[in-house]
C-alpha cells in the first residue's frame, strides 16, 4: 500500500521517515518529494508498505503524531491521475467566446 505523509518538517530525512514506519512492518520504499529547482523538500512524501494490514495500522497510529517538531498527516495515498495532473475546466475560450473567430476578422 502506498501511504501519503504530509506536513513534514523540511529537514526531515527519508531515513527518519523509514524508521518510524518500520515499527509497524516492512517498508519497501520511502520518498520525500523535493523541489526540482531548489532541491528543498516540499514537506510531503510517500511510504510504500507491502502488507496492507501493517500499512493501515501505521496510518492509524502515526496520523497526527509529531515528527521532527511537526504534527504530520498520514493517510492512504490516492492513485495519481493519468497524465500526472488533474485537469480543470476551461477549454481555451475567453470572455468573448471562441477566440478563433475573432482572430480571422479584419477591422
Amino acid at each position: 500500500m502506498n501511504i501519503f505523509v504530509a506536513k513534514l518538517n523540511y529537514d526531515t530525512e527519508e531515513s527518519s521517515l523509514r524508521n518510524i514506519f518500520e515499527q509497524f512492518g516492512d517498508v519497501d520504499s520511502v520518498k520525500i518529494i523535493s523541489d526540482k529547482v531548489s532541491g528543498r523538500s516540499k514537506g510531503f512524501g510517500f511510504v510504500e508498505m507491502s502488507n496492507d494490514s501493517d500499512a493501515n495500522h501505521a496510518i492509524d497510529q502515526l496520523n497526527e503524531t509529531e515528527l521532527d517538531g511537526r504534527t504530520i498527516v498520514v493517510k492512504k495515498a490516492k492513485p495519481k491521475e493519468e497524465g500526472g495532473y488533474q485537469q480543470r475546466g476551461g477549454g481555451g475560450n475567453n470572455q468573448y467566446g471562441d477566440r478563433n473567430r475573432y482572430q480571422s476578422r479584419r477591422y
